[in-house]
C-alpha cells in the first residue's frame, strides 16, 4: 500500500509493502500515476516526500504479479511523480533498485542515509527501462557514468552516490526522517508560486545554451506577477 501523512504542508508518501521489498503492485503504480491530479490542485500541499518502510526503499514493480497478469496495462509511475508541480523529495534509507531508482530520480532531488544503495539492473535482467531511467540517470550523473552503472548492474553506495551527484546529501540513518522533514518544511515555508515557477524555469532551462536560458529567464520573469503578501525579509 501507499500510506499518506501530512505535516506543515508536507505530504509524505510511504511505500509500505515491507514483506515484498516494497515492490509496487499494479494498484500502487496506478495510484502514483494519479498523484498530479490530486496534488497540483490542492493549495494546502507545498512539498511531497516519497519514502518507504525499512529496510528496503523499493525494488521496482512486483514481477511476480506482472507474470500472473494476462495483459498487464503499461503504467508509468515515474511520469506521475514528474507531473507533480510542487517540489518532490525522495528520502532513501535502504536499497533502491531499478524501478525504485526510477521513482527516486523522478523526484526533484534525492536525500539518503548511509544505508542507502542504488542499482539499475535493467540490462542485467534483459529488459529496457520504461519509467524514465534512460533519460533521468545520465542527466543526473553524466552519460558515461550512467552507462557504466547500467551496463554492470553494480551497487553504488551512499558515499559514492553523493560524490557523483546522484543524491544531494547523506545523513546518519537515525536522522534521515528528521533531516528530510526539516528540509521539506523549510521549502514549504516559502511562497509556493515562486517555488513552483522557479522549479519549472530550472527544468526548462536545463541543457539550453546560456543565451537561450537567460532569455527564458527574462521571458518568464517578466510575465511573473509578484503577490505583495509573499514579500517578506528572507530568513537565514
Amino acid at each position: 500500500m501507499l500510506r499518506r501523512s501530512r505535516e506543515h504542508g508536507v505530504v509524505v508518501l510511504t511505500i509500505d509493502r515491507q514483506e515484498k521489498k516494497n515492490a509496487l503492485t499494479l494498484a500502487m503504480r496506478q495510484e502514483i500515476e494519479r498523484l498530479p491530479g490530486e496534488v497540483n490542485e490542492d493549495p494546502s500541499v507545498k512539498v511531497v516526500v516519497l519514502t518507504a518502510t525499512e529496510p528496503v526503499f523499493c525494488a521496482g514493480a512486483d514481477l511476480k504479479e506482472l507474470a500472473e497478469l494476462t495483459d498487464p496495462p503499461l503504467t508509468r509511475p515515474g511520469a506521475g511523480l514528474r507531473g507533480i508541480e510542487k517540489p518532490t523529495i525522495a528520502s532513501v534509507g535502504g536499497p533502491c533498485v531499478t524501478g525504485g531508482l526510477e521513482l527516486a530520480l523522478s523526484c526533484d532531488f534525492i536525500v539518503a542515509s548511509e544505508r542507502a544503495r542504488f542499482s539499475d539492473t535493467h540490462a542485467k535482467i534483459g529488459v529496457l527501462p520504461r519509467w524514465g531511467m534512460s533519460a533521468l540517470l545520465p542527466r543526473r550523473i553524466g552519460v558515461a557514468r550512467a552507462k557504466e552503472i547500467t551496463f554492470s548492474g553494480r551497487w553504488v553506495d551512499a558515499g559514492e552516490a553523493e560524490r557523483i551527484g546522484l543524491v544531494n546529501c547523506v545523513f546518519p540513518h537515525a536522522d534521515l526522517r528528521a533531516e528530510t522533514m526539516a528540509l521539506a518544511t523549510r521549502i514549504a515555508s516559502n511562497p509556493t508560486r515562486a517555488v513552483v515557477a522557479t522549479g519549472n524555469l530550472l527544468d526548462r532551462g536545463e541543457g539550453l545554451p546560456l543565451a537561450d536560458a537567460l532569455a527564458l529567464e527574462d521571458e518568464v520573469g517578466s510575465a511573473f506577477r509578484v503577490d505583495p503578501k509573499d514579500l517578506r525579509p528572507a530568513k537565514s
